[in-house]
Order: C-alpha cells, then sequence, then structure tokens
C-alpha cells in the first residue's frame, strides 16, 4: 500500500493525503491538442479548486449528501475537480459522455435522454447537471434537472462568452467560494459516489479499486501516467485520478489527441505509463508501462 492512501476511507482522503505529503509538485496536467492548451495543477492547487467547487455545490446549489450531479464533460482536468468534489460533499457523480447528448437540442419535451440512469441508486430523483458550453444548447432544456451549470472551460478560467438564461455559469461563481472545504459526518465510505455503466460505487468501494488498481499496475510515486480515455467507466476515473491519487503518481489527461505529438510529449513530460493510446504490441490501448 502506498504511504499516500494508508488509512484512507474515501476519496477525499487520498486527496488529503497527497497535500500532506507532497503540495507542490504536478499532480494533473491538461492538454488540449485542439487549441494548444497546456494546464499543470500541484496538489494544492487542485484541493482549492476541489474545495470551492464543493462549496459552490453546497453553499451556492443547495446540495446536500445523496444529491445527484450529471457530468456532461469531456475529458478535462475541471472533470476531475467536480468529480472530486461531488466525493467530497456526499455527492453521486455520474459522468456522461458529451458526444451522447451533441445535437439533441430541439428534441420533443419528454424525449428521452442518456440519463438518468436508472440503474443509479438516486436514478429518479432531481439532479444537478453540469455541462460544457460545447453540448450546453443541448441540454439547456431540460426541465429535470433542479440546476444547471455551464463550465466554459477556457484555458484562463474565463467565463461563457453567452451564457444562457437559467444557466449558472462556473466560472464566474466558483471563485468566490472558499478554498477549504471539511466533509460533514455525514459523508462515510458507504455513502454512494459513482454511477457508471450502470453500476452505483460507494466511496469506500472506490478507494479499495483505486488500491487494486496500484498493486494491479506496480505505479508508485515516480510515475508519470499519460492518459487519454474519458470519465465514464470506472477504468477512466481509476486511471486518471485515483490511481494516481492513492500511489502518489502524477497524471497527464488528453483532450482531442494529436498523434504527431505523441513521442515528444513521452519525452518532454517524463511518461512512463500510457492508457488509452495504442501500444507498440497492443493496439487495444490497454495499460501498459513504458521500457
Amino acid at each position: 500500500m502506498s504511504a499516500h492512501d494508508r488509512g484512507a476511507a474515501v476519496p477525499a482522503d487520498l486527496l488529503r493525503r497527497r497535500v500532506a505529503d507532497d503540495p507542490s509538485n504536478p499532480l494533473v496536467t491538461f492538454y488540449d491538442d485542439a487549441t494548444g492548451e497546456r494546464v499543470e495543477l500541484s496538489a494544492r492547487t487542485f484541493d482549492n479548486w476541489v474545495a470551492k467547487t464543493a462549496n459552490f455545490l453546497v453553499d451556492g446549489l443547495g446540495a446536500e449528501p445523496g444529491t445527484r450531479a450529471v457530468l456532461v464533460l469531456p475529458p478535462h482536468w475541471q472533470t476531475a475537480v467536480w468529480l472530486m468534489a461531488c466525493w467530497s460533499a456526499g455527492i453521486v457523480a455520474e459522468p456522461v459522455d458529451p458526444a451522447e447528448v451533441k445535437g439533441r437540442a430541439g428534441e420533443p419535451a419528454g424525449a428521452p435522454r442518456p440519463y438518468p440512469d436508472e440503474g443509479a441508486a438516486t436514478g429518479d430523483a432531481p439532479y444537478i447537471l453540469a455541462a460544457a458550453r460545447e453540448v450546453l444548447d443541448d441540454v439547456v432544456d431540460d426541465a429535470d434537472a433542479e440546476e444547471i451549470v455551464g463550465l466554459s472551460l477556457h484555458a484562463l478560467g474565463a467565463p461563457l462568452a453567452d451564457c444562457p438564461p437559467g444557466v449558472t455559469d462556473y466560472a464566474d461563481e466558483v471563485r468566490g467560494y472558499g478554498d477549504r472545504f471539511a466533509p460533514g459526518a455525514e459523508v462515510t465510505p458507504e455513502t454512494p459516489a459513482l454511477s457508471v455503466t450502470n453500476t452505483t460505487f460507494t466511496g469506500g468501494e472506490l478507494v479499495a479499486a483505486a488500491r487494486e488498481a496500484v498493486e494491479k499496475w506496480e505505479l508508485d510515486a515516480r510515475d508519470r501516467l499519460l492518459v487519454d480515455m474519458p470519465f465514464t467507466t470506472l477504468d477512466g476515473v481509476l486511471i486518471a485520478l485515483l490511481a494516481p491519487l492513492a500511489s502518489g503518481a502524477s497524471v497527464i489527461i488528453q483532450r482531442n489527441f494529436d498523434k504527431a505529438a505523441q513521442d515528444r510529449r513521452l519525452a518532454v513530460e517524463h511518461v512512463t505509463v500510457v492508457a488509452g493510446l495504442p501500444g507498440p504490441n497492443d493496439a487495444s490501448g490497454s495499460l501498459y508501462r513504458l521500457p
């Protein structure tokens, strides 16, 4: 077991221990090859964003433990922040691929959506809906969402250029919230935390899965993981967030990957493990370690 996850019971414990052990080194690096964007966050900076977002969810949107948050977001550092903020506040996160929602604007009222997930513990309950700008027009008329939050995902944190009526602009709102968040006693290892592929996992189950992943993939604090996977499966969540936290490793999340950049990125970022990209002996995109 890594020193970073010793005694951890819920995902927020993994982040707290990482901040205590290694606050300044990179935790998450993000590339968007369509825009040329590169963002790097230390554990402390990532934790500040998580705290602000959790406070925004609780104090700004009135979320309580058991509330559900549908995250229609691409692979992005802010998606990782939202996942951890949800878990910190006891909110059930349900990541949804934006491609499943794109183009649904104008559908008749009551038309089925790729959410709510009937397999989720809270599948029939109202939910908070967080959506990237690219799909905001496709979800803005969702009458079942108690709150709709729009994310510009702008490299410099700029707000939405055109925020639709009834939508809360995440970038505009979140900065006003505190950068410390203490989970309440009601957030326990048994609290539902993540709904993916018709299965709901508790916070304790996520921590246990992260520990198993660390052992399976033999990760440690020297590793740099290059990941090109969505957060819509358990493996995606483990590889791109929880396993790096549990092992002390750091992760590079990619979006709109340009294959021409791969060799240089592997070298510049000192990558040791790759997931989601074809390997030298395996075209499936399975996780593999570089020689």
